[in-house]
This record gives structure tokens, sequence and C-alpha cells, in this order.
């Protein structure tokens, strides 16, 4: 028992604290990087930090539910992406991701790291299916983008397969006229749902056919609106439809 005890006083002694992580985030900024991020969406404040460095510090925490709770609260953008490296999905409550996804005014949040923990925890379809409702662009972006990660990672049965077709229709209505990331994250959802689902591959062809090309403002950046039927027929004729991701953070 001695041991046992000992092993929990030095993990205590060994976490890495919320200071010592902001000045580590501080020290890799960028302003390169930083001026880049402002162009695709992402929100001050934040550093500048590259995927990889944050990547080295999420290898040294591993998981932390507090901790990543403690980061996000910062509303830094670097330690809100890398809270989201190290959160413990499982562990994350409702309130939890209620307040994720109201806070992440950033893209890079709203529709990556918000998603990727939301479809890892409990709460995902449900808060996904709730937030899509929102009128905040970024919570409704986040509500799609949670949708295209729970079909991307979970298994078909675990899937309410009916209500997702539903969802098609709802795009077609709406996409045209809907805010300009959600519209974003509608295609995307009409990709996922069709690449990783084979009973909604042929209702998102269809969707997509209907609703022709999706214009969305990327702000002046090289970056472009896949073309959903075009990403489906790929991912078929390389043999991977309806072959689900083991993780999606990255």
């Amino acid at each position: 028992m001695r041991g046992f005890y000992f092993y929990i006083c030095c993990s205590e002694l060994l976490r890495m604290t919320v200071k010592e992580i902001m000045t580590q985030l501080e020290a890799f900024g960028n302003e390169g990087i930083k001026k880049i991020l402002l162009k695709h969406g992402v929100k001050e404040p934040f550093f500048g930090v590259k995927v990889e460095h944050l990547k080295t510090i999420q290898k040294k925490i591993k998981k932390d539910y507090q901790l990543a709770n403690e980061l996000y609260a910062t509303h830094n953008a670097d330690a809100m992406y890398l809270a989201g490296l190290i959160a413990d999905d499982e562990k994350m409550t409702k309130k939890d991701l209620q307040a994720w996804a109201k806070a992440a005014v950033s893209k890079n949040i709203s529709e990556y790291t918000v998603p990727w923990v939301a479809a890892g925890s409990r709460y995902g379809y449900e808060l996904a299916m709730e937030w899509i409702d929102a009128k905040e662009e970024h919570i409704a972006a986040a509500g799609w983008a949670t949708l295209s990660g729970l079909v991307s990672l979970k298994p078909d049965e675990d899937m309410d397969i009916p209500a997702l077709k539903k969802l098609f229709a709802r795009i077609a209505k709406d996409i045209h006229t809907a805010p300009n990331r959600v519209r974003h994250a509608m295609n995307s959802f009409i990709i996922s749902a069709g690449s990783y689902v084979t009973a909604l591959t042929k209702d998102a062809i269809a969707t997509a056919t209907k609703i022709g090309a999706v214009t969305v403002d990327m702000n002046g950046t090289a970056c472009k609106v896949p073309d959903a039927i075009a990403y489906i027929d790929k991912v078929i004729d390389k043999g991977n439809h309806g072959k689900k991701k083991k993780v999606l953070k990255c």
C-alpha cells in the first residue's frame, strides 16, 4: 500500500500546471503561423503554435480531464486545442460540453476540437442534434461537425439511421441560406455520411445532386469546398466505403 500511495503522490507532483503549459505554448508561438491561422478563422488570444508542438505536450500528459477543462477555460485558442487532445472524452459531462461549444468561437475549436470530444463522449448525438438548431453560427457548425464525427467513428448499429436520413431533407432545404460555416459543416456531413455509412450513401449522393455547388467564403485562403459526390465516389473507388475511423483527434 505504501508503494501505491507513493505512486499517487509522485503522479500529483509531476502533473503539469496550466501556468507551466501556457509558458510552453508562448515559447512555441510563431508569428508566421499565427498570421496563417488568423486567415483560417482562429481568433485571439493565441500564440500561433504548430500542432506538432501541441502533440509534444500531449504525449507528456496523455489524458487529464481536469487539466483539459482548466486549459479550455483560458480561452486561448492554442490551449483550447490542446485541451481537446488531452481530454478524457468519456468523463466529459453534458455541462462541460455545453460550455465548450459556447466558448468555441475559433473555427478550429468549433469544427474540430469540440466535435472530437463530443463524439467521444456519452452525449455526442444528443448534443449534436441540439446544437444544429442553435442560432449561433459556431455552435450550429459544431453540431453538424459532431454528427460527421459520429458517423465516421461509431458502428452503424449504434446509430439512429432513420433519424440521420431525415437530416438530408433539412440540408437540401436550408444549406444555401445557412450561415457560412454551417454550410461548410452541412456539406461535410453529407460527405461523411455517404462515405462511412453504406445505408446513407444513396441519400447523401441524391442530396448532393439536388443542392448542387455549395458556396462558402474561405476568407481569401486557398481552401475549397469539397465536391460531395466526387469525394464519396473517390472513397468508394479506393475500397474504403463504410470503413470507420479509429480516432478523430489529430
